[in-house]
């Protein structure tokens, strides 16, 4: 389906629940190896590309990959998770991967800000309005309290509509910048970039304290933060820190303009599992910055697979892929 037409398909409710957000925890918690986790591939031609990310994630009983086809010209993706269990090698599950790459983004965002966000009813600003935005402040929502939300995107009726859609239940306004969007802000969700590529946040607008997240640059030819954002954060955490710090438009230009990058990049794993203390103060700035990772994907993957179980939904294929005795 061409974007075009995409846009007037509304998506459903987010079905992750704080328990499922708890699982990725755990994933994320217990010891992963760089083997387990290897970096993504990718596969270019012209002007199309695939890309792989395979996981064989700690908890859950299962290993998978995620196979992402896209073509710059068209203007289209398709996405394909296969799940394998782990004792018998039988394939589990195909699963179309278009909504698990929102929702293990959205996931691991909640649990990233969870961690890093202070202790009380949060005051989020939101710049972008599509699915990524959504799915991140549908998550944070369901793990933690949200005094208000300030939401700015480029469109009008596209931020007043993602406003309308989370009430009533939450105190959210649209707003006509994103500088009004994230001021006086705990959190900070950037789900958005521009179509020139330049930045949507700005680091002269973030006050002391603020948690940033950043969801929609992930390769390096994308830009969504400046580099005075990531000079300004006292610690970025990362789902994928070589990546980040490689293959993203947002590290490679802040690198550019000379700042450390390396020096204040820590592991998700290490944040989860309290090895690392990202802030000293208050006051201090932290980012978390996301490339998406196949542990995120076959882990949510996994527990959308179990509720199909439960709850009769999926179809049966009539033949699959017999294991071989090798």
């Amino acid at each position: 389906m061409h974007h075009a037409q995409q846009h007037h398909v509304v998506a459903p409710t987010l079905f992750l629940s704080d328990a499922d957000v708890a699982s990725l925890a755990q994933a994320y918690a217990s010891p992963t190896s760089d083997a387990m986790v290897p970096p993504r591939s990718m596969a270019r031609g012209d002007g199309i590309w695939l890309r792989s990310l395979t996981a064989v994630p700690p908890t859950g009983g299962h290993m998978g990959c995620k196979l992402i086809a896209a073509s710059m010209r068209a203007r289209c993706a398709s996405y394909l998770i296969a799940l394998f269990n782990q004792q018998t090698m039988a394939l589990s599950a195909l699963i179309d991967g278009n909504r698990v790459t929102g929702l293990r983004t959205a996931a691991t965002a909640a649990l990233a800000v969870d961690l890093l966000a202070p202790q009380r009813a949060l005051r989020v600003g939101v710049i972008g309005a599509g699915f990524e935005a959504r799915g991140a402040l549908d998550c944070l929502k369901s793990v933690r309290d949200v005094a208000h939300v300030r939401v700015f995107s480029p469109t009008p009726a596209s931020r007043e509509r993602f406003a309308d859609s989370f009430r009533p239940g939450l105190d959210i306004h649209a707003v006509g910048s994103a500088q009004e969007a994230v001021q006086d802000c705990d959190v900070v969700i950037c789900a958005a970039r521009s179509r020139d590529e330049s930045p949507v946040l700005q680091g002269a607008w973030i006050g002391p304290g603020t948690t940033i997240v950043s969801l929609g640059s992930t390769l390096p030819e994308q830009r969504e933060v400046d580099p005075v954002t990531m000079e300004r954060a006292v610690c970025i955490v990362a789902d994928m820190p070589q990546e980040v710090l490689h293959d993203t438009g947002d590290a490679i230009a802040a690198i550019t303009a000379g700042v450390y990058v390396a020096d204040k990049l820590v592991a998700l794993s290490d944040l989860v599992a309290g090895r690392v203390i990202p802030r000293q103060n208050d006051s201090d700035i932290v980012l978390y910055k996301s490339v998406g990772s196949a542990l995120q994907d076959v882990v949510i993957a996994q527990v959308l697979y179990e509720r199909a179980r439960q709850q009769g939904l999926g179809i049966e294929l009539p033949a699959s892929i017999v294991p071989v005795s090798k």
